[in-house]
């Protein structure tokens, strides 16, 4: 691929809900017939798609930068919350991954983000305090006219948003980007100098971005009735959230056109790019140990469970009365010579652990008020499943195939498809 003039760094998979229109795989393939080399996702809040990401980008030859759109707590709120008992919306702040340590501690904020600061009360949000603490390895992008510092100059508050550059330069050093984007609202044109200014007097480097949420322009309506959908608004409406045509992933000549006056700011995508070194190493599945009693090993356990489940489901839905003693051979060899083939699969594939834990939620669940569905999907095949009560069908009565759901040819985590009662379910949970 050849050298970049510009990197996208602000792009939105459908991993941002009920906002973002791409899709991972499209996403790529779409950047690799572009000879794009490099790219940033940043996902609204989550980070959702970084491992798919990592795979997919490498296994085309692009250079995946993992980051986030975090939102940050907008410092107002405190005064709002004591006079008028509400929240302020949350600014937003882009921060990148550039290595293992900033890969590391953006995990520490998402746990901050999600847990730790919602026990105040909050809606998930960082604080300035976060950032100092684990800021190591990570770059931020100032979110332009929707982050702290445009919020400020567009409510006019100039020294206010000077103050906040100081701190965050104070916090990220030379890895605080001034963030200026051209998708053609009014808020840009008002904030776009200022920007300039205090990148200039603080000796922050400018970047450009152009945040994406679709592909191209013949993505554009869907997308729009996407976020209406979200929103549950009406397209009609025209006082409602809506992005630009200009959301879409634009051409690297596109970008370096629209900049042609701050080429700095093309030129510091690339090297931003070139900072951002760290993969997501694929890792083998991390399942809970099920802790077996009086010391038996999982295998010895699951075996136990399912021949006596197995047993009584036999006694009250299978044999028959006036059975003769030869048809009992034959149902018991067909159900028990499949139960020890599942068991064996089961076994070789290291999922008892899997088996058990699920079907102690479900019991748990059954004898605790919570309604359970009879089990769907490829799982409904398993005969071990029904002998755990993990599923209500017999597999064999109906002719469903073991195979479809667990195959030790192709090694993939089984999925079992449980359904809860709605009003019930958070007791399970």
């Amino acid at each position: 691929m050849k050298d970049p003039k510009f990197v996208h760094l602000r792009v939105h998979t459908a991993y941002s809900l009920a906002e973002g229109a791409i899709m991972l795989p499209t996403l790529i393939h779409k950047l690799h017939d572009m000879g794009v080399p490099a790219v940033a996702v940043t996902d609204s809040a989550n980070m959702f798609g970084g491992k798919a990401f990592s795979k997919y980008a490498a296994d085309e030859g692009i250079k995946p930068i993992m980051g986030c759109q975090f939102l940050l707590r907008n410092a107002d709120s405190d005064d709002i919350m004591k006079s008028k008992g509400r929240e302020l919306d949350p600014d937003k702040l882009v921060l990148l991954v550039m290595n293992e340590t900033g890969y590391k501690n953006i995990m520490k904020l998402m746990k901050r983000f999600y847990l730790d600061n919602t026990e105040k009360g909050w809606a998930p949000q960082l604080t300035l305090q976060n950032l100092e603490d684990f800021n190591e390895g990570l770059i931020a992008l100032t979110a332009g006219v929707d982050g702290t510092i445009g919020r400020l100059l567009i409510e006019n508050r100039k020294q206010e948003a000077e103050n906040f550059t100081v701190k965050l330069k104070e916090i990220f050093g030379a890895r605080l980007y001034m963030e200026i984007s051209r998708i053609g609202t009014d808020k840009e044109k008002q904030t776009e100098e200022a920007f300039i200014n205090l990148a200039y007097k603080y000796d922050i480097p400018l970047v450009a971005t152009n945040e994406v949420f679709f592909l191209d322009e013949s993505m554009y309506e869907a997308h729009d009735a996407l976020v209406c959908i979200s929103a549950g608004e009406y397209v009609s409406n025209e006082n409602r959230r809506k992005f630009s045509i200009n959301n879409r992933l634009r051409s690297e000549e596109e970008m370096v056109d629209l900049f042609a006056d701050l080429p700095e700011a093309v030129n510091n995508t690339v090297r931003i790019a070139k900072l951002c070194n760290y993969l997501s190493k694929k890792v083998n599945p991390l399942l809970p140990i099920f802790e077996c009693p009086e010391g038996k090993t999982q295998d010895e356990f699951i075996t136990e469970e399912a021949y006596k489940g197995l047993d009584e489901r036999m006694r009250k839905a299978v044999y028959f009365e006036g059975m003769t003693a030869e048809q009992k051979r034959e149902i018991d060899e067909k159900y028990y010579s499949r139960l020890e083939y599942e068991l064996s699969v089961i076994k070789k594939m290291g999922f008892p652990g899997y088996f058990l834990i699920v079907s102690d939620f479900i019991k748990w669940s059954k004898g605790h008020g919570v309604p359970v569905g009879p089990g769907r999907g490829s799982g409904a095949g398993s005969i071990v499943a029904w002998s755990l009560k993990v599923t209500e069908l017999d597999p064999l009565k109906l002719d469903l195939l073991f195979e479809r759901f667990l195959n030790p040819e192709r090694v993939n985590m089984p999925d079992f498809d449980v359904d809860f009662c709605q009003e019930n379910r958070y007791k399970t949970i």
